[in-house]
């Protein structure tokens, strides 16, 4: 092979291992100076039932009115033969192609003490390390203090009660300050599982909520579980976050998913049998609850009075 064509062949694969500053799109060169911000992300996709985690996250742009900051250049993340671009109208006339993206914007919620950055994308087809490498950076320059990833997924949940929501924490303190019922799933992950973990390693606290969607009705929207997920935030961010119309789109959207199992015997059943377990692990968890401390110390004295001195044979 001629010498010339080999060192021309390492230089490309020099240059494509070499890569690697952040390429952002379309950033703002101003950047403002942000008051203690926190970034609330979210990915369309395998993490994503229902639209419910992308949804909550347009919710808070729409009411925050959030700004546009940058744009995740698409071309090193993204397969365009799985996650295609699409054409749409502008102005009736002329053809605007938009490619699968991640865009960050950043709003100011009324009331708050703090910034919001958030974060929306699809998950990316490749390259997922230098993805949040690349976002690792962008969460350095601005400052973020705490990382809040939502997420949904397909579970044996009835649509009839309230949206279960679980969720990972970086540590035992904040679990135990956002109220998180510790997951303990097992197996494949998605973006958000691997941005949280990035997160963490690189010292950046990161926590993540997941809402239940219902796998019998898993079409998007679904706003019941959007409201879940945008009540965790609310204690993230510790302020009220206005939910708009959502609750009673959430409220229709129970009713019209009532009315469509009542037509199927079996679904009808199916959703009765999961209220039912639903209800007893409730209650379960309700007595194990109410259980006090005192009464237990003072039946475990009467326990020991009752065997009498040195009597501690079994």
């Amino acid at each position: 092979m001629d010498a010339a064509l080999i060192e021309a062949v390492n230089d490309a694969v020099a240059n494509a291992t070499d890569r690697h500053e952040p390429e952002f799109d379309d950033v703002d060169e101003d950047i403002p100076d942000l008051r203690s911000p926190i970034l609330v992300a979210a990915f369309e996709g395998w993490n994503d039932a229902g639209d419910a985690a992308s949804g909550a996250i347009e919710h808070l742009e729409l009411i925050w009115d959030a700004s546009p900051l940058a744009e995740l250049d698409s071309e090193d993340y993204y397969d365009y033969q799985v996650n295609r671009p699409t054409v749409r109208q502008v102005d009736g006339v002329t053809r605007e192609i938009e490619w699968p993206s991640t865009r960050l914007s950043v709003c100011s919620p009324p009331g708050s003490e703090r910034d919001v950055v958030l974060l929306r994308g699809i998950e990316p087809n490749m390259r997922w390390r230098s993805f949040c490498d690349d976002l690792l950076e962008f969460v350095e320059q601005l400052g973020v203090e705490t990382v809040v990833i939502l997420g949904a997924l397909l579970a044996d949940t009835p649509h009839t009660r309230p949206v279960p929501v679980t969720g990972t924490a970086y540590s035992t303190e904040s679990a135990e300050q956002f109220n998180l019922e510790q997951t303990r799933y097992e197996g494949p992950t998605g973006i958000t599982g691997v941005l949280q973990d990035e997160c963490v390693k690189a010292g950046v606290p990161a926590v993540s909520f997941w809402a239940a969607v219902p796998h019998y009705v898993s079409q998007p929207p679904n706003p019941k579980a959007t409201v879940a997920l945008l009540q965790r935030v609310e204690d993230v961010l510790d302020i009220e976050v206005p939910l708009g119309e959502l609750p009673t789109q959430a409220e229709e959207w129970e009713e019209a998913v009532s009315e469509m199992t009542k037509e199927d015997e079996e679904i009808s059943e199916y959703v009765r049998s999961l209220e039912e377990r639903g209800d007893a692990e409730v209650d379960m968890s309700d007595a194990i609850a109410k259980i006090d401390g005192d009464a237990i110390a003072a039946e475990f004295e009467k326990y020991l009075r009752r065997r009498g001195p040195g009597n501690f044979g079994l």
